[in-house]
């Protein structure tokens, strides 16, 4: 056993922590931290909020596919229109409940 040196209490965590400082300052010095710098600054440029650019054909197809939803849309409506007459005409002809004057 030793008498004269510092406590193990006291060295390993000293050591811990020199260790900890001269890692860190190598991840930042190193290829790692400049990626971090890098991403940072491309954040406060405002990068993640540039939007992607478009050309005139994407812009054209985009609105095509819209007119066919728009037309799509349209023709679902005039069948729903259609089923609900078709289905109150049902119920007037047997006077189901809810025709607005059959027994109910």
């Amino acid at each position: 056993m030793m008498q004269g040196g510092p406590p193990a209490e006291i060295v390993v965590p000293v050591f811990g922590m020199l260790t900890g400082i001269v890692i860190t300052g190598l991840v930042f010095l190193g290829p790692v931290g400049r990626a971090v710098g890098s991403a940072i600054s491309y954040w406060l440029a405002g990068g993640h909020r540039r939007q992607p650019s478009m050309t005139a054909g994407d812009v054209d197809e985009v609105l095509d596919r819209l007119d066919s939803v728009q037309r799509q849309l349209g023709e679902l409506a005039e069948r729903q229109d259609f089923a609900e007459r078709l289905l109150s005409q049902t119920r007037q002809e047997r006077g189901l409940p809810g025709a607005g004057g059959g027994a109910g």
